[in-house]
């Protein structure tokens, strides 16, 4: 494929960071402890992530989709699929969190995006074990991984936080909001700022009209 979009999903696609606001309600204690090392990284995603949701009982599962299931969207991303419809670019989600929690906040829309990747639960056991057929070097889903699979000459980024920031680094055209905008300056690194979708439709509309302008 020519272009190609990978959209993070927590306190992207969402309005507020679903996932950080799961493993707090049902992980609070360990959840204190080691996010605040996760996001100056001083701990790995990788680390951090596992022993949060492996500590917390599989029976509680069907509470955190519920929990999640009334996350409300940010404005502009249907809007955004249509026009990417259009342009026939395909939007792949790519969430550092549960693939069950994608799923349910995207409900019908899920059939609109390209694919999800996403952090897999097996709740058969005691407590939550997680799978993720991307997980790599610090990361559980390693972005970068799943943006060379699927070989676009042109790929661009939308992010908020540190599971983003590698894919953000990895790319040349990159949408970054709230905590991914200053690692992204720390790393002096360019972007584009954005508060909603329709920044990002409206931003890419005038790109890709003056590439058919030259």
């Amino acid at each position: 494929m020519r272009r190609a979009i990978f959209c993070d999903f927590d306190g992207t696609i969402t309005a507020v960071e679903t996932f950080v606001a799961v493993l707090q309600e049902f992980a609070p204690d360990i959840s204190q402890q080691l996010m605040p090392q996760i996001y100056n990284q001083t701990l790995t995603l990788r680390q951090g992530v596992r022993q949060i949701l492996e500590s917390i009982p599989s029976c509680r599962y069907a509470e955190i989709l519920e929990f999640t299931r009334s996350q409300p969207m940010r404005e502009g991303f249907v809007e955004l699929l249509d026009f990417l419809d259009t342009a026939e670019v395909p939007l792949i989600v790519v969430s550092g969190g549960l693939q069950g929690m994608v799923e349910v906040v995207l409900d019908d829309l899920v059939d609109r995006v390209q694919a999800i990747h996403a952090i897999a639960v097996d709740a058969t056991q005691e407590y939550l074990q997680i799978h993720s057929s991307y997980e790599d070097g610090t990361e559980m889903v390693a972005k970068v991984k799943v943006i060379q699979e699927y070989g676009a000459t042109e790929a661009i980024a939308i992010g908020d936080s540190i599971t983003d920031l590698n894919m953000a680094l990895h790319v040349p055209l990159v949408f970054a909001r709230d905590r991914l905008a200053v690692y992204l300056d720390q790393h002096q690194k360019s972007y584009i700022p954005w508060n909603n979708f329709f920044d990002v439709r409206d931003y890419l509309t005038e790109l890709w009209k003056e590439d058919k302008m030259t």
